[in-house]
């Protein structure tokens, strides 16, 4: 596709999506769907990728229906207004959302998913919420190769997404938002504290900002921090805070299923972890977490905990809600590093992986439905940024700004810091999942709950996580 034809999609379908977030806000931080619209005006006018390749079906009058399964709720994502504006600009196509779970919930969701799949049902377009999942279903056949599109296509996906989707050496689905790890920060705090916004920091520095925030005892404490993980074998990244800021090996298993726990950055971040907690007192006790039943969005917006480190879902939320409002000044930092010389930006990346599904009749229309989703549909929905490399960083301020009106008090949000922070922001490299990967990571999180209860040291909890890893890993050989 022609670059300039891609910039000028681009700055329509972004100008389109600011008018139409100024409409209105829900109870999740996003803008109102509205049933088509002008949005879908600009993207039939555009040169877009999928209507570049060419729909067989649009315009020879021939129908198509195509059935999306998500787990998205139209707050989360903008169904209407989106999937109007695709049909709109694609004549013949009928895109039928399959809504797998009222509230949003992956769990749920993957569920009647696959039930959905036992049963035969006409599936067309499938989402899936993490590389698990994906990696999963990869294999279970659900997913058709998307190698060949793409070559028709004439693009490399591994060059036009800032993530890379590639299992086994093929490309089973395109990546849609891309939602970097960053740091939330109370800046009302800072200010107190005599601390600025930070732009280029360690895990060291993170530390110490953390013990300057910490104020007060007891009942009415106020940490300088919250970590909102492990837990019962979920939210794993705060046990690889110092591995997943890397470029390579970012994880607890390697690329070939076989253990990283000998990474000295898993070691580093229990030390860091326990320091934090233990010593520094600036880290609110994991007991308390596990205990309370602790949120992180009340955590930081009842001003408990100074900072948090918390995926970038979270910009639909940050300017506050109707449930979680937002009474002060709130600034953004990008995910610390290990050492001041380590290339900055790195950070765990969640997106959402767009699939064709292997039973659909329709596979070069779905393909094209993706496609268009994971580039101009992205900006049409106005809801996340894009993982699409044709957004530049000189282009996300105008995105950012749809994002917040969504919110109740975007005033209060330093928008600087979060374009700055998410421009600067890139995934490590893909590690596809291990099938053992859900018993791995429940494993290290029980040996990090002796650890941080104090019923083992750090050196023990290595050595029962490096046994116990390896014993999984043995028992699933084949």
């Amino acid at each position: 596709m022609n670059k300039k034809a891609v910039s000028g999609a681009v700055a329509g379908v972004m100008m389109m999506g600011l008018l139409a977030g100024c409409g209105g806000s829900n109870d999740s931080g996003g803008n109102a769907a509205s049933p088509s619209g002008s949005a879908g005006s600009t993207a039939s006018g555009a040169s877009s990728p999928a209507s570049a390749g060419g729909s067989p079906s649009a315009g020879s009058g021939e129908k198509v229906n195509l059935r999306l399964y998500t787990y998205g709720t139209e707050e989360q994502y903008n169904w209407t207004k989106t999937l109007a504006s695709y049909e709109q600009s694609h004549p013949g196509i009928t895109i039928e959302l399959v809504q797998l779970s009222d509230k949003g919930d992956t769990q749920e969701a993957s569920k009647k998913l696959d039930l959905a799949a036992a049963s035969s049902e006409q599936m067309d377009i499938l989402m899936f919420s993490d590389p698990a999942g994906y990696a999963q279903r990869v294999s279970l056949g659900m997913a058709a190769p998307l190698d060949d599109f793409i070559a028709k296509d004439g693009y490399r996906e591994e060059t036009d997404y800032k993530v890379d989707t590639h299992l086994n050496g093929k490309v089973y689905a395109l990546p849609g938002k891309f939602n970097p790890w960053y740091v939330m920060l109370n800046k009302d705090h800072l200010d107190e504290a005599g601390l600025a916004v930070p732009t280029d920091w360690t895990w060291d520095d993170y530390a110490d900002y953390a013990k300057k925030l910490t104020k007060g005892e007891g009942a009415s404490k106020r940490y300088g921090t919250y970590f909102h993980g492990p837990q019962g074998g979920g939210w794993m990244e705060f046990l690889k805070l110092e591995m997943e800021n890397q470029p390579k090996n970012s994880d607890f298993l390697k690329a070939d299923g076989t253990s990283n726990l000998d990474d000295p950055n898993f070691k580093k971040t229990l030390e860091l972890r326990v320091k934090m907690e233990k010593e520094d007192k600036s880290s609110v006790p994991y007991e308390d977490m596990i205990s309370q039943k602790l949120n992180y969005r009340t955590q930081f917006f009842n001003q408990s905990a100074s900072m948090i480190t918390i995926g970038s879902w979270m910009n639909t939320e940050i300017g506050g809600t109707d449930q979680v409002p937002l009474t002060f000044h709130v600034a953004v930092a990008p995910f610390p590093k290990n050492d001041a010389g380590d290339p900055a930006g790195y950070t765990p990346v969640t997106t959402d992986y767009v699939a064709v599904a292997n039973t659909s009749k329709h596979k070069q229309e779905a393909y094209d439905f993706v496609r268009w989703y994971t580039t101009e549909g992205q900006l049409v929905q106005g809801k996340n940024v894009p993982s699409w490399n044709e957004v530049k960083s000189d282009q996300l301020a105008p995105i950012i700004d749809t994002i917040l009106s969504g919110t109740k008090n975007p005033e209060l949000v330093d928008k600087k810091s979060l374009v700055d922070t998410l421009s600067v922001s890139k995934a490590s490299e893909i590690i596809p999942p291990a099938s053992y990967q859900a018993e791995v990571y429940k494993a290290i999180n029980e040996e990090y709950e002796k650890l941080i209860l104090g019923n083992q040291d750090i050196d023990t909890t290595i050595k029962n996580a490096q046994q116990r890893t390896q014993q999984i890993i043995d028992s699933n050989k084949k």
